[in-house]
């Protein structure tokens, strides 16, 4: 299975479940891939999302939580599913809330990185 059909399985998962995507981590490997099925096409992007570059592969999503709280998912794309849950309050200002996901991306790339 290819990299990019990972992906569009998982956002199918997750869309079955009320997630919506919000950002796209994207290796180097699985950028080639996505510009390569993306010919004629400006910018990279995965379901309208652009995709960043990363370490990993991952796809970030987003749903309303009870409470009117905001739930955060970061998952992994890999054939092992791995992935980090952050619920952050409806009063939590936006700079806390990038210091948890850039927290998270971490703790992420340190999963990933190869055990050698």
């Amino acid at each position: 299975m290819s990299r990019i059909s990972k992906f569009q399985e998982t956002l199918a998962m997750y869309r079955r479940h009320g997630w919506q995507l919000s950002r796209v981590l994207m290796s180097a490997g699985a950028l080639e891939e996505l510009r390569a099925a993306a010919v004629g096409e400006e910018g990279l992007s995965f379901e309208n999302v652009p995709a960043e570059e990363a370490p990993f592969d991952a796809m970030w999503f987003t749903r309303a939580a009870q409470g009117g709280r905001e739930a955060w998912e970061l998952r992994l794309i890999a054939d092992s599913p791995y992935a980090l849950f952050e619920l952050f309050e409806p009063d939590e200002e936006e700079e806390d809330r990038a210091d948890v996901r850039r927290e998270m991306e971490a703790r992420m790339r340190e999963y990933a990185a190869p055990q050698g």
